[in-house]
Formats: C-alpha cells, structure tokens, sequence
C-alpha cells in the first residue's frame, strides 16, 4: 500500500506541468462541460496504457530507436497542428453554456485526446519515467511491484484530471461564451506552439544522424 500511495503522488507532481493534454483537456471542459474534458484525459491514457504494456514486454529500446522517433515527432507536430488549427477555427462553434446539451459528442473528444497523445513527447515522458522505474524496481520475481507502481501513477494523473476538470466545470458556469471563444484561441496557438517545438526537434534527431 505505501508502495502505491508513493506513485499516486508521483503521478499528481507528473500530471501537474501544463502539457498539449492538459490543454485540450481543459478547451473542453470549457467548451462543452466535464464529461468532454474527462473524455479527452481517457484518450491520452488509453495510449499511456498501450506505452506501459509496451514497456512491461520490453519494447522500450525499440521506441528509443531514432528511425522510430524521427516520423513520431514530424507526425506529432502535423496533428498537434491541426488540432490547434481547428481550435482557432471553431472557436466560436460548438460551445455550451451551463444548462444547455452539448452538440459535439464525446467519441469526438476522446479522438482529440487520443491524437494529442500519439507524440513522440508523451512518448519520450513514458520512456523517461517507467524506464527509470523498470532499472530500479523491477524486478522479473515480482513482477507485480511494476503492475502496482503502473497503477499509482495512472491512478495520480486520473486524481489530478479531476481536480483540474473540476476547477473547469465551476469556472465554466461564470464564464460568457465570448471568454470561452478567447480560451479556445488561446488553446489553439498553444498548441500550435507544440507543434512548431516537435518541428524542432525532428529536424535536430536529422541533423544529428547526418
């Protein structure tokens, strides 16, 4: 148990820095209430999960090949572009005032969690985090520390997106549907922000290889 609760707050300090997830997450939540919002943080955890089996089978060298890496961050950067693109483009679409049913439905928030995701800087996070956990605890006699130390993270950042979500669906109710339109704009160009950073880095592993 103290194992667990040690990575539940691990996971709460991960989940804290602000990230294109946490953006879109929180664009959501404003835009159209908490179950969106929530809808995206199940998008980007259905690919946290599918990293840490991947670690937990030992595919983690494979993922740090640079080969692997390369299109990673150029596909990262086109769709985090596109996202924030549509985020300036449909600001003022598709948003819900307290009391009135959402238009935009939810399997299309969870595809724009599921997509942040898909970047080679989640990725790199996943690699950097399990695999330091993988060199110091585990242990392939008791494979159930890295199970538990798996789910107190997960089970942080799952603590923490309803919090902030929480904090969102309250500032929603005060908000007019002119500060939500600012936001979404705001949001887009940050996240747009994170594509122009994945450009960088693609072009720095290529011209490193070259």
């Amino acid at each position: 148990m103290a194992l667990f609760i040690t990575y539940v707050m691990a996971g709460l300090a991960i989940a804290m820095p602000v990230g294109a997830i946490t953006v879109e997450m929180t664009k959501q939540g404003l835009k159209n209430g908490f179950m969106h919002g929530w809808a995206v943080g199940l998008g980007g955890m259905t690919i946290d999960l599918v990293l840490i089996a991947a670690l937990y089978l030992g595919l983690a060298s494979i993922l740090q090949l640079s080969f692997f890496q390369i299109p990673m961050w150029l596909i990262g950067a086109v769709l985090l572009f596109l996202i924030g693109y549509d985020s300036i483009k449909n600001a003022d679409s598709d948003i819900t005032l307290v009391g009135e049913k959402p238009v935009k439905s939810m399997r299309s928030s969870y595809r724009n969690g599921f997509l942040v995701a898909v970047s080679p800087g989640n990725i790199v996070f996943w690699l950097s985090v399990f695999g330091a956990v993988l060199s110091n605890t585990y242990n392939p006699a008791e494979p159930d520390n890295f199970l538990i130390i798996a789910a107190g993270i997960l089970t942080g950042i799952l603590l923490h997106d309803m919090g902030l979500l929480a904090i969102v669906a309250t500032t929603r109710k005060v908000m007019s549907r002119a500060m939500i339109k600012g936001f979404s704009i705001i949001a887009g160009i940050v996240l747009i922000g994170f594509s122009g950073y994945f450009v960088y880095e693609f072009c720095r592993v290529v011209t490193d290889i070259i």
